[in-house]
């Protein structure tokens, strides 16, 4: 857990740069009402207590040619926290992989991949991920289309917790 509370131009800060993590210093400065040299102090600190853990593009995957997105529900043979490990290291591995979740319940973990086309999948979940040691099964569902991609966290929803006292 961050060591330090945050108050809202903290809050502030996190917000605008989830929705923009491409603006100036200054630019952000400005839309949180403070100078730009504190407003940089206060982005470091962020950072640092890991509150910030990535700044990144988000690109358009069929664009470049990636055509199939699947999701893939894998159930293990054991759950030792040595096998869960393993598998989550061969997850990290595995370029196609580009989310794994570990879950409860009937399905040990939930993959979102992509791939260039379905025969490219197809190979990586027949050679790889149910040929991989522990692997039990594994279900699959092809995305048909996206409703919804919004990254981080519902900041209108934080802030409200905030003023009821939650936080």
């Amino acid at each position: 857990m961050p060591s330090i509370k945050l108050d809202p131009i903290d809050r502030k800060i996190l917000a605008e740069l989830q929705a923009d993590g491409r603006m100036t210093n200054v630019e952000l400065s400005r839309r949180v009402g403070i100078s730009a040299p504190p407003c940089l102090r206060r982005v470091r600190a962020l950072e640092e207590t890991g509150y910030i853990t990535d700044y990144h593009a988000r690109v358009n995957a069929r664009e470049l040619g990636f055509e199939v997105q699947v999701f893939a529900m894998v159930s293990l043979r054991s759950q030792a926290e040595k096998d869960l490990s393993a598998f989550e290291q061969a997850c990290r591995d595995w370029p196609l992989v580009r989310e794994c979740h570990m879950l409860n319940g009937e399905i040990d973990f939930i993959l979102k991949c992509v791939a260039p086309d379905l025969s490219s999948f197809q190979s990586f979940l027949t050679e790889e991920l149910t040929a991989a040691e522990n692997v039990a099964s594994v279900k699959t569902s092809l995305v048909i289309r996206n409703a919804k991609n919004e990254p981080g966290v519902p900041f209108d929803v934080l802030e409200a917790r905030v003023a009821e006292g939650a936080l």
